[in-house]
């Protein structure tokens, strides 16, 4: 019902109506409106290891759009723990916690305009379906299974249906550590887990044409 009140309202008329301040340009706010729009509908997690809303076990996800709805690029979904840390299964990795319910919040760009120019979309709650759970999954274990190897050629955001690996780092001197095909500790750039733009595209067509 929060999000539902925030469709059509632009996230400066949010931000107002909480006092916050809007910046010129996401250059260097590149988190604002995800924290916005979890400040405006009281997102407790903060950066803990569990969902926006730990009660309602949902996950909160801004998808840019553009006016005909369409994502503009892929959805972030959260860290790929390079260093060994992996689940075992795909029921018990972080990415399946993550997605399990998901309320996607669509905000529509219409162009080179301001931040607080933009307008929140009508949300979607979306939790997979077993198609959905069972495409997730295949891309999981083989993303996986490139980490375990430590085949750096292979940790490319070409690899995967619907699911990928893209860097995940404030710039591209940021490292981290992995053990490679040799079992030698190297560096590499951060990699995140990331819905792709299709995917989105095609769930938010799916769930809105009901």
């Amino acid at each position: 019902m929060r999000a539902q009140r925030l469709a059509g309202r632009s996230l400066g008329d949010v931000a107002q109506r909480f006092g916050l301040p809007v910046p010129k340009s996401l250059s260097s706010h590149k988190g604002w409106i995800g924290q916005l729009l979890e400040y405006a509908l009281g997102a407790s997690a903060a950066s803990r290891a569990e969902p926006d809303f730990p009660h309602l076990g949902v996950e909160l996800k801004s998808v840019p759009v553009d006016p005909a709805a369409r994502p503009r690029e892929s959805t972030y979904v959260c860290v790929a723990p390079l260093g060994g840390a992996l689940a075992p299964t795909w029921e018990e990795s972080w990415v399946r916690k993550k997605l399990a319910r998901v309320l996607f919040l669509p905000i529509v760009v219409r162009g080179d305009e301001l931040p607080g120019e933009r307008i929140v979309g009508a949300p979607l709650l979306w939790e997979p379906d077993p198609d959905d759970d069972r495409r997730l999954r295949a891309d999981w274990e083989e993303l996986t299974e490139r980490i375990v190897l430590g085949d750096l050629t292979a940790l490319h955001a070409r690899a995967g249906e619907v699911l990928q690996l893209r860097p995940k780092a404030a710039s591209s001197r940021d490292t981290t550590w992995i053990l490679d095909g040799d079992a030698d500790w190297v560096e590499t750039n951060p990699r995140g887990f990331y819905l792709r733009r299709a995917f989105v595209e095609e769930v938010l067509a799916r769930s809105f044409a009901r």
